[in-house]
């Protein structure tokens, strides 16, 4: 199986948790209860983040057998492994089923290229017809806090709307223009996209998007709301 591999994209989602993290320590405290993640990859920017922070623990999860094994193996020579762990299977299941108290924070760069269907060039990929699918099902899973990817093309509107009806707030974010890949550029799926534009439910340019890392929460202790700076950001109607 091919790993999926973007070297800007994997830089800023690294780069966005880590200063998420750090911004909103307190009220996360994952220096007491760690945080899980959906979708492993190959793990090289959350490793990095891993190793810049100390005290940071992360259960990982992934589907994938030879995404597993790139990741532990990245893991390994962060001298890391002692605080990332990787487990190969569905998130959904396996996130909960440890002992000890709940983690309230999940973060994700989940699968979020739309198409008709996952019959793209990289299946794996696909994250819907709206390509935010993975995204609303974490936010419908029970985390108070899910610092998650959101793209502009993959309906990051109705993303915020689900958020918000579930009780989430947008504390932060941080966006960042990104060029078409080899993925995003597939014919069915640019046609696809421009489809989802024409309707309302993202933005792209010609040559590329933006994608941002944000913070939704439902803990009060948190202040604020930035889901229409978020949506502005990402080029739609705030």
């Amino acid at each position: 199986m091919t790993l999926f591999s973007c070297a800007d994209e994997s830089a800023h989602y690294g780069f966005s948790v880590s200063m998420l993290l750090q911004q909103y320590r307190d009220q996360l405290r994952w220096t007491d209860d760690g945080v899980v993640e959906l979708g492993t990859g190959d793990a090289t920017a959350i490793a990095d983040v891993v190793a810049g922070l100390p005290e940071l623990r992360v259960r990982s999860f992934d589907i994938s057998a030879s995404s597993v094994a790139a990741a532990r193996a990245n893991i390994a020579a962060r001298g890391v492994a002692d605080r990332y762990t990787v487990e190969l299977g569905d998130f959904f299941e396996g996130a909960d089923s440890a002992g000890g108290l709940p983690v309230s924070t999940v973060i994700a760069n989940p699968p979020y290229i739309p198409a008709p269907d996952g019959d793209i060039l990289m299946p794996e990929l696909w994250g819907g017809v709206h390509g935010n699918d993975l995204v609303l099902r974490l936010l419908k899973a029970g985390y108070t806090n899910v610092l998650v990817a959101v793209p502009s093309y993959s309906d990051p509107g109705g993303t915020v709307r689900t958020a918000t009806d579930l009780g989430y707030r947008v504390a932060n974010f941080l966006a960042m223009g990104l060029d078409y890949g080899r993925y995003s550029s597939e014919p069915r799926v640019r046609a696809h996209i421009r489809a989802l534009c024409a309707e309302g439910r993202g933005w792209s340019g010609e040559d590329g998007y933006m994608v941002a890392v944000a913070l939704f929460t439902q803990d009060p202790d948190i202040p604020g709301d930035r889901s229409a700076q978020l949506l502005r950001a990402l080029k739609l109607p705030g």
